[in-house]
C-alpha cells in the first residue's frame, strides 16, 4: 500500500536514526531530504530510489514548502512509497505538521516517524542535561526567528518566569536580541548560556558564557547551532563526555569551550 513516511533523521550523528526511520529509507521509492540530515543515510536507499534535495538555508530554499507538499502528494498518488527525511524531529520546528496536513487533505496515507531533536541531543552531547533535579524541573523549546521584538514583551516575560531551561532553535543571528529580551524581562545578566554548533557531529563546537558576554564569546559560531539557557549549563564543566572522547581519539581535535 502506498504510504508517505515523514521521518526524523536525528541531529546529525549517523547512529541516532531510529530503527523505524532506517526501515522507511530502505523501502522507499522516492526520498525527499533536507540539508541537515547525515548524507550517509542516503546510502541506505534502494539503488533505484529517486533522491530529491529539499534543503533550506537561511534566506535560501532549494524548494518552497508548497512545492515540497505538492511533490509528496504527486509521488504518493503515483503509487510510490515516499520518505520525507528531515533533520531532528519532524514535529519540532520541522514543518512536518504542514506536510501531514497536505497529505491528509488528499486522503493520502502517511506515518510520522519521530526523530531525536537537536534541542535534546546537542545539549546532551555538550554535557548539558536540559533537566536536572538540582537545577531544572522544566524546559521549553522555542524558535529564535519568531516572538522577538518589543511587542512580544509579554511572551518573553512568561517564558522567563515559567521555564528553568530554554532550548532555542534557529537563534544564532538573533543572539543579541535574544539576550537583550531575556535580560530585559527578568533574567540575571550572569545567567549561564551555551551555543552548540553542529551538535552530535565531528564538527561539534561549544561556547559557554553568560547572557552579558556570550555575544562576544560566540562571535565565530554559525548555524546550525542550538542555544541553551539555564543553570544546567554549569554542569558542562563536569560532563563534557563527547569532547573528551574526541580528544582521546585524536588530540588534534579542536575544542571550543567557554
Amino acid at each position: 500500500m502506498t504510504k508517505v513516511y515523514i521521518v526524523g533523521a536525528g541531529p546529525g550523528d549517523l547512529d541516532l536514526i531510529t530503527v523505524k526511520g532506517l526501515k522507511a529509507i530502505q523501502q522507499s521509492d522516492v526520498i525527499l531530504y533536507d540539508r541537515l540530515i547525515n548524507q550517509e543515510l542516503l546510502d541506505e536507499a534502494k539503488e533505484e530510489a529517486e533522491l530529491i534535495y529539499c534543503g533550506k538555508r537561511p534566506d535560501h530554499h532549494a524548494l518552497t514548502q508548497p512545492t515540497i507538499n505538492g511533490l509528496l502528494c504527486k509521488y504518493a498518488l503515483q503509487g510510490k512509497t515516499v520518505t520525507r527525511l528531515k533533520g531532528g524531529d519532524p514535529f519540532i520546528f520541522g514543518r512536518g505538521g504542514e506536510e501531514a496536513e497536505a497529505l491528509a487533505k488528499r486522503n493520502i496515507q502517511y506515518e510520522i516517524v519521530p526523530g531525536i531533536s537537536s534541542g535534546v541531543a546537542a545539549p546532551a552531547y555538550a554535557g548539558i542535561p536540559v533537566t536536572h533535579r538540582d537545577f531544572s524541573s522544566s524546559v521549553a523549546f522555542i524558535s529564535g526567528v519568531s516572538k522577538l521584538g518589543e511587542d512580544q514583551a509579554d511572551y518573553w516575560k512568561s517564558v522567563v518566569r515559567s521555564m528553568d531551561t530554554l532550548c532555542i532553535y534557529m537563534g544564532v543571528k538573533k543572539l543579541p536580541d535574544i539576550c537583550a529580551q531575556l535580560i530585559g524581562n527578568g533574567c540575571a545578566p550572569d545567567k549561564p548560556i551555551a551555543l552548540v554548533q553542529w551538535g552530535t557531529t565531528e564538527q561539534q563546537q561549544t561556547v559557554a558564557g553568560t547572557l552579558e558576554n556570550i555575544v562576544e564569546k560566540a562571535k565565530d559560531i554559525e548555524n546550525p547551532a542550538m542555544i541553551v539557557v539555564g543553570e544546567v549549563v554549569k554542569l558542562r564543566d563536569q560532563l563534557q563526555w563527547f569532547e573528551q572522547i574526541a580528544l582521546e581519539e585524536d588530540p588534534r581535535v579542536k575544542q571550543v569551550v567557554g
